[in-house]
């Protein structure tokens, strides 16, 4: 039996926690983090709480002073060690209560935590490069919520679906100025002559954490790195193609469209994160 955090309780995972009048079904009014825990620890916790507490506060959230980025943290750990697990997908997600459009009953935050058995092959390169398309029914907007991992996730809901139709692994999406912004679950970064770009939070992407320490981690490095727009030209006219997230790390693009991508200079980026931060990136 799976276990889950409600609000502080646990319970098994078949327990029905919310009805009809739950503004989380109604209008998608909550946000979530995704972690990934291991070797005892959550990876990059710090960075993704702040993230977390920070769109809390954007979305109006009322956050009591005793729930803390601490208290969530053990709450994690034991939910873990209920579940038996070692390594694990951590999933948080924060929703409101019940309430019409103008009228919540409050905003206090309402909490969930659920945890899953991580993949055995998490963390490593992926030998078989990934085959990508690109969805182009929705269009990313950009605004003050655009980096956020919150709840109204309809665009990259849909991609997801386009790509398993498409016998994808993954899709892209556009922004609404019709540039590349991030795929349904990733952020993206391309290799040009031995120089890794990857889109500004600007242009609408989730503000990521791997992407952030990737970027952070390669700044002074043997590896150049910039963030700028990029266009389907860019993608199409690239080496390399690689995206990333903070469950598996980096992931090898092979393909995308009719264009093939090599791996050696994301090989190089894997060997050389693996060395500098083993307790990170792993």
């Amino acid at each position: 039996m799976r276990y889950f955090n409600f609000n502080g309780k646990i319970l098994a995972e078949e327990i029905l926690i919310t009805g009809p009048n739950s503004r989380a079904i109604r209008y998608g009014d909550g946000i979530f983090e995704t972690l990934k825990y291991k070797n005892g620890a959550l990876i990059l916790e710090d960075d993704h709480l702040s993230r977390l507490w920070k769109g809390m506060k954007q979305l109006k959230f009322e956050i009591p002073k005793l729930f803390t980025p601490e208290r969530l943290t053990a709450e994690i750990h034991f939910l873990v060690q209920k579940n038996k697990l070692s390594e694990c997908k951590v999933r948080i997600e924060i929703i409101r209560g019940d309430g019409g459009v103008f009228d919540p009953i409050n905003n206090l935050p309402n909490y969930i935590i659920q945890v899953w058995p991580l993949a055995f092959e998490n963390g490593q390169l992926n030998d078989n490069g990934l085959q990508l398309c690109i969805y182009k029914d929705a269009r990313k907007v950009i605004d003050s919520f655009s980096n956020l991992k919150h709840n109204n996730f309809l665009p990259y809901l849909m991609a997801a679906f386009h790509a398993r139709e498409n016998r994808c692994n993954d899709a892209l999406l556009l922004n609404s100025r019709g540039n590349i912004c991030d795929s349904s679950i990733a952020n993206i970064f391309i290799v040009s002559e031995n120089t890794i770009y990857t889109p500004p939070l600007a242009e609408g992407c989730i503000a990521g954490i791997m992407r952030k320490f990737l970027i952070a981690s390669l700044s002074g490095s043997r590896f150049r790195i910039i963030e700028k727009e990029l266009s389907l030209a860019d993608v199409a006219g690239a080496d390399e193609l690689f995206l990333s997230n903070s469950i598996y790390n980096i992931r090898w693009v092979a393909g995308f469209e009719n264009k093939t991508y090599q791996k050696n200079r994301v090989q190089e980026l894997d060997a050389y994160l693996r060395q500098t931060n083993p307790t990170i990136y792993c």
